[in-house]
């Protein structure tokens, strides 16, 4: 039998058509610092030390849309953030250049586009 290997998941990578403009969104959103920027690729440190958050540059990006429907581009993945103050955090969102989804599932749940159009749920 094959000894199974460590694996530690280290971050998650978002595609943005500027991964600096995205990195910096993300920065203010969370607190978080930059860590390593590049001209394509920036990472977030989280200061708890859990997994970071990386963004790269992609030149062919193209933005999910949401809810998505038949031919849209759909998202590929998005943010679960935990929230004390859903509507505090709606405004520092929005603030820093998010806007508020018009569709909303949930009444404890928020869903908000970031500047490059990935859906991130900030919830209580």
């Amino acid at each position: 039998m094959t000894r199974q290997p460590t694996l530690t998941l280290t971050g998650t990578n978002i595609g943005a058509p500027h991964a600096r403009a995205l990195a910096e969104f993300y920065s203010e959103l969370l607190g978080w610092a930059i860590e390593h920027d590049e001209d394509d690729w920036v990472t977030l440190k989280s200061p708890d030390g859990g997994t970071g958050l990386s963004f790269q540059t992609e030149v062919e990006y193209v933005r999910p849309t949401w809810p998505a429907g038949p031919g849209d581009q759909q998202m590929m993945m998005h943010l679960e953030i935990q929230v004390d103050d859903l509507d505090a955090a709606v405004a520092h969102a929005t603030a820093l250049g998010a806007t508020v989804a018009e569709y909303q599932p949930q009444d404890d749940v928020r869903v908000c586009l970031d500047p490059a159009g990935h859906p991130f749920c900030l919830w209580l």
